[in-house]
Order: C-alpha cells, then sequence, then structure tokens
C-alpha cells in the first residue's frame, strides 16, 4: 500500500514534462541533481536552528536590549479572580457587554472593574518589548546573512538577470554545491518559524503569517525536487531583499530611535513595492507563466507552481494594503493613532486606567487629583511596528536636564 500511495505520489507524467523521467535525473557523468530525500535534511537543521535561536536571544539579544535602553513597560497584575479568569481563559479574552454584567455581579464587582481587570490581564499575557526586540534580532542576523550568502551564490549566474535562462535545458541542469547549501538553510529556517510560531509575538496578520510560511515551505520543496532551483532561487533573493530592512526598522522602534527607524521603514516601503509589486509579477510570473513553456506543453507540476506564486503574490498585495493605509494615516494625520499589525497594549493603571476605574475590593485607588497620561503624539510614523505608544512616565527614563519636554509627557 505504502509502495502504491509512494508510485502515485511522484508520477512522472504530474511532475515532469513530457519525455521526461526520474531516471534521467540520477547522478551520472560526475554530475549532481537535486533527489526529493534530500529536503529531509532540513527538519533536524531545523531543529538545530531552533536551538541556536533561542541561545542568541538569551545570550546575544537579551544583554544587548538592556545595553541599548530597551525597557519593558511596568503592567499592573490583575487581581486573582477565579471566576474572571475561568471565564478568560476558556470562553474569551473580550466578553461582551451582556457577559460583562453577568460576570460582575457574581463576583460582587462594578462593572468599570470588571472591565479594569480584564484590561489588566490581556495585558499580561502581551509580549514585553524585550521579547519583541530579540525576536526581530534574530530575524534580522537571518534574513541579513541569507541575502548576503543569496546575492554571493546568484550574482555571477546568468539566471539572476536574464530569467528566461532559469529554462534553459530544463530539467538536466546539474546542482552547485553553493546553491543546494543555501537553499536547505532557507527551507530549515522557515519550518523553524513554523515550529516557533506558538511562542513567537503573535501579530493581526497570524493567519496570513502561517499561510506565507506553509506556501513557502512547500513551494521550496517542491522546486528542489522538481530542479527548479533557478526560478525558485530568485524568488527566495526577492522575498530577503527587503525582510532584513523591516526588521531593522522594528529594532530602532524598540530603542525609540525615531529618525532612524523611519528613515528605515521608509526604505524598506520603497524596496517592498518596487520587489513584491513590480519585479515578482512582471519578471518570475510573467516567465513562469509564458517563458517557462516554450520548450514543453504544460503538466500538473506547471500549474501546481504557478499556483503557489500567485497565492504568494494576493498576500504581497495584502501587505501593501496595510503599509499603504498606515503610510496615509500618516500623511493625514500626522501619527499612528492605531496599530496596523501588532497586538496594541491597552492603558494599565500606570497610564490613566486608574483615572477611569474606581477602586476594587483588594486593589489600590488611584490618588486623588492625578491627572492620566496622554498617548504619544505626532512625530512617530511608524509605531505600529511595536505596538508600545505610550510615553516615559518613570523619572528615570526622562532625559537629562530636567522634565520631559516632548508633548504629551508629564
Amino acid at each position: 500500500m505504502w509502495s502504491s500511495l509512494n508510485d502515485w505520489l511522484w508520477n512522472e507524467r504530474l511532475w515532469l514534462p513530457a519525455n521526461i523521467s526520474w531516471a534521467q535525473l540520477e547522478d551520472h557523468d560526475g554530475l549532481v541533481f537535486p533527489h526529493p530525500q534530500d529536503t529531509l535534511m532540513a527538519v533536524p537543521l531545523a531543529l538545530a536552528l531552533v536551538v541556536v535561536r533561542f541561545t542568541f536571544e538569551r545570550f546575544v539579544a537579551l544583554p544587548l536590549s538592556r545595553w541599548l535602553g530597551v525597557r519593558n513597560q511596568i503592567r499592573r497584575p490583575a487581581d486573582p479572580n477565579a471566576t474572571l479568569e475561568k471565564h478568560y481563559l476558556m470562553k474569551g479574552r473580550e466578553p461582551t457587554e451582556s457577559q460583562m454584567n453577568l460576570l460582575a455581579s457574581q463576583c460582587g464587582l462594578t462593572l468599570r472593574q470588571t472591565q479594569c481587570w480584564f484590561r489588566r490581564r490581556r495585558n499580561q499575557d502581551r509580549p514585553c518589548l524585550t521579547k519583541k526586540f530579540c525576536e526581530s534580532s534574530w530575524k534580522f542576523v537571518f534574513y541579513l546573512c541569507c541575502f548576503v550568502c543569496g546575492t554571493m551564490v546568484l550574482y555571477h549566474e546568468s539566471w539572476l538577470w536574464t530569467p528566461v535562462k532559469c529554462w534553459e535545458n530544463y530539467p538536466h541542469q546539474p546542482l552547485k554545491p553553493g546553491l543546494y547549501h543555501w537553499y536547505l538553510l532557507e527551507l530549515s529556517f522557515y519550518i523553524s518559524l513554523l515550529m516557533t510560531l506558538p511562542f513567537d509575538t503573535k501579530r493581526k496578520d497570524f493567519k496570513e503569517q502561517v499561510i506565507h510560511h506553509f506556501v513557502t515551505i512547500i513551494l521550496i520543496s517542491f522546486s528542489y525536487s522538481l530542479n527548479l532551483l533557478r526560478i525558485g532561487s530568485l524568488v527566495l533573493l526577492l522575498h530577503d531583499s527587503a525582510d532584513y530592512l523591516l526588521e531593522a526598522s522594528k529594532l530602532f522602534n524598540y530603542m525609540h530611535w525615531r529618525r532612524m527607524c523611519d528613515t528605515l521603514f521608509i526604505i524598506f516601503s520603497l524596496v517592498f513595492f518596487y520587489t513584491r509589486l513590480v519585479l515578482f509579477p512582471t519578471r518570475i510570473l510573467y516567465t513562469t507563466f509564458f517563458e517557462s513553456i516554450g520548450n514543453f506543453s504544460p503538466f500538473f507540476g506547471y500549474y501546481f507552481l504557478n499556483i503557489l506564486l500567485v497565492i504568494l503574490q494576493l498576500l504581497h498585495v495584502f501587505w501593501s494594503w496595510l503599509i499603504l493605509c498606515m503610510i496615509y494615516s500618516f500623511i493625514k494625520k500626522g501619527q499612528m493613532e492605531k496599530d496596523v499589525r501588532s497586538d496594541v497594549e491597552e492603558l494599565d493603571s500606570s497610564d490613566g486606567e486608574a483615572a477611569e476605574c474606581p477602586q476594587m475590593k483588594n486593589g489600590a485607588a488611584q490618588r486623588p487629583g492625578a491627572a492620566p497620561l496622554t498617548a504619544l503624539g505626532a512625530g512617530q510614523p511608524v509605531a505600529w511596528l511595536t505596538g508600545i505608544h505610550q510615553p516615559r512616565s518613570r523619572p528615570e527614563d526622562w532625559p537629562r536636564g530636567g522634565l520631559p519636554q516632548r508633548r504629551g509627557q508629564l
């Protein structure tokens, strides 16, 4: 049964052009060709990358964040309450108004006290700033290394500058060692991202990210097995060219280096729009749709490849729309009023929540006459990257020479 399933899965009529067999892609005369079983090496490598990542975040990124002055928001924990905790874990983090009234009556609290409890509880589950910094540090280092390695591998290859040469003498294209190692590294990295998804910061485009990772893993594995490494390498290099810029912009935003963050974000936006909305459809999709079938008729593998690439293009359009919305909001209003991708942290008692909430039975009341803190004002066009919109509110966070000078701070 397993043999029959394997024969059906790797049917030559499905994955290879007419009159081409797997036997013709076996190693011969000193020439090495890619084989589907080679992709299995990516699984242990992905596990190794997970270990390297956690080691890097713990012993490199975390001390670096402290040295650069990245500080977590001080959060007031929610008071212990078994009834509210059970509802939070079992039925949802954001109860409806009717559910909130019922919970308030069951716990002997007011409606506003119950709302305060859920806000504080949600803030407890949100990732801290140092966690985001560590994640972005790892991704920045890896994306940058992959982009540099990919550029070195492909710079002298003819198909980098002329994509139609991806199909020259296909599928009889020998495998080069540099391309093999780079390809396997990219596949291992995306598998490791799937492994760590439950522990990573969840953003509003979480579902799209999962789809992207799955499509990328399938596309890399599929293109390797069918010796489509040339066109696959172009797709990988094109994506890596913008990803490290986004992570660098996040890092500077976490450090509150606004000008550098804004500059990098503008560069990232330009690179993203050019590579994903111009080069990808006009160079990659064009050659896979039309130039790839110049020497053979369409087959199942041809349609499968193009479907995966079209899914990637739809994701590009989705993320481009998010970026355009954020840019439009900044140009029109001068500030980011809401987070586009991140889960924005809600105000807690130290940022004005106590001004709205009366004293809870086992909590501390707001000091009489205390003024609520305001959110950050204009001049922060990429604050959406972190989801942190609170000003410095502690004396140790104030700049030297006196009180904070920016509008909106105490």
